[in-house]
């Protein structure tokens, strides 16, 4: 498929009089989902939807990979959709998609910290930087309850599994989690502990809905990737209501 995928970055505002004057598209999607398979057999398609540029359509993949495929032109694009405005379309698109895995993490099995309003999911790994940032601004908040998943890369972390294992073993996960994120233990011995196997249902619970890399937040049900403090102050700020 290589050979007919253009690595683009397809930017609504540099087609402005198409863009800004084209509602998304009402045509019937499985035409153009019929289109895409005659064409391109080898993709596992799992959704086709409409996109604010005319002819162009968002193209959702099993692995849940975001193409655009023009069926006038026969052309396949991968790459990032913007508008005008400097919103990132794909980005967005990704995320409706992250949010609406929510309820597939059993938030029983999840460290819970605080009792505040707020509902916030965290997919982390302790070693993390972008993630320590992360639970450090959620810390100092007194109006969230926290729900968190870890999820340790041992390729670039190759503490981060017995720390993970530490903290997820702990008779008081809550003070285990917060020593071990602030940095205590980075250059000192873990003190001994029985790992008790949860690190591996974590683990799992992140493959199941795709998850690669972090951090993850959910924030009273929204999806935010990586650690944006601006984001996180908007979402909470809004409270759980109006944020669902």
């Amino acid at each position: 498929m290589s050979r007919f995928v253009l690595s683009l970055i397809l930017m609504i505002f540099s087609l402005p009089l198409v863009a800004c004057a084209v509602p998304p598209q009402t045509e019937d999607f499985s035409s153009v989902a019929n289109a895409l398979q005659m064409s391109f057999p080898s993709i596992p398609l799992k959704e086709v939807n409409a996109t604010p540029v005319a002819g162009i359509y968002e193209v959702v993949t099993v692995k849940e990979e975001i193409l655009y495929f023009a069926p006038a032109s026969g052309h396949i694009f991968a790459g990032e959709l913007w508008n005008n405005q400097g919103q990132n379309l794909s980005r967005e698109s990704k995320a409706r998609m992250m949010t609406a895995k929510l309820p597939l993490l059993p938030l029983d099995k999840a460290i819970k910290i605080g009792d505040g309003p707020n509902e916030v999911v965290e997919i982390s790994d302790p070693d993390c930087p972008f993630c320590r940032e992360g639970s450090s601004f959620f810390s100092s908040r007194e109006d969230v309850t926290r729900y968190i998943f870890l999820f340790p890369l041992d390729r670039l972390h190759p503490q981060a599994e017995a720390k993970s294992k530490f903290i997820l073993s702990a008779e008081d996960q809550e003070e285990a989690y917060e020593d071990v994120f602030s940095g205590e233990y980075d250059n000192q011995p873990l003190p001994a502990f029985e790992d008790n196997g949860l690190l591996d249902e974590h683990r799992q619970i992140g493959r199941n809905i795709g998850v690669t890399g972090t951090p993850k937040y959910w924030i009273n049900g929204k999806f935010v990737s990586g650690t944006n403090l601006k984001k996180f102050e908007q979402l909470l700020d809004q409270g759980p209501e109006k944020t669902k």
